[in-house]
């Protein structure tokens, strides 16, 4: 099974303020189900379902208190000229308390041999670009500034990704939630 370890987005207003502006940005790109938005902490991978007790073994081990992210600004991977996917960003605070929140997920998981591919930039994907598309860095500047306010983290969870011709489908295996 596809495993990765995510924050879910489950504020509302959050929410209804994305798809908000996945409807009105004008990009030629598939936008992410509102269902499906989140941080990625780390990606796993395929995983057997006698690792997985492993992971979650270890990921029990974590201990972290809630804290509270602004979700705010857009931007592209790896480059508005030419993007492939379109995130949001966070607030200086809340990104860094999710960077910290990756490192500890890390340090546990780096034993049972899984080492992420790319350091941890604190991000929504909102969009996903398969084909080549025109600059979008006008669009992207217009909207550097925009707020869709603030996500309590409360929770980390391991998250089982199926794929299907519809986009992924995405179910908790486990959830581990903050010490208070």
């Amino acid at each position: 099974m596809r495993t990765f370890v995510a924050i879910e987005i489950s504020n509302n207003d959050i929410i209804n303020s994305i798809k908000k502006f996945q409807t009105e940005i004008n990009i030629d790109a598939k936008p992410v189900e509102s269902k499906n938005f989140h941080f990625t902490l780390q990606f796993l991978g395929e995983i057997t379902e006698e690792i997985s007790q492993k992971i979650i073994q270890a990921l029990r081990t974590i201990e972290f208190s809630s804290f509270s992210v602004n979700l705010k600004g857009v931007g592209a991977f790896p480059k508005p000229k030419f993007p492939r996917v379109i995130w949001i960003g966070t607030d200086d605070d809340g990104g860094n308390m999710l960077i910290q929140l990756s490192k500890k997920v890390k340090k546990v998981l780096e034993p049972l041999g899984f080492f992420p591919d790319k350091s941890f930039n604190p991000h929504i994907t909102i969009f996903r670009i398969k084909k080549k598309v025109e600059d979008i860095t006008k669009e992207l500047d217009s909207q550097k500034m925009i707020d869709f306010g603030v996500q309590e983290v409360t929770s980390i969870k391991l998250k089982k990704s199926e794929l299907s011709s519809n986009g992924p489908n995405y179910s908790d295996l486990e959830e581990i939630k903050a010490v208070k």
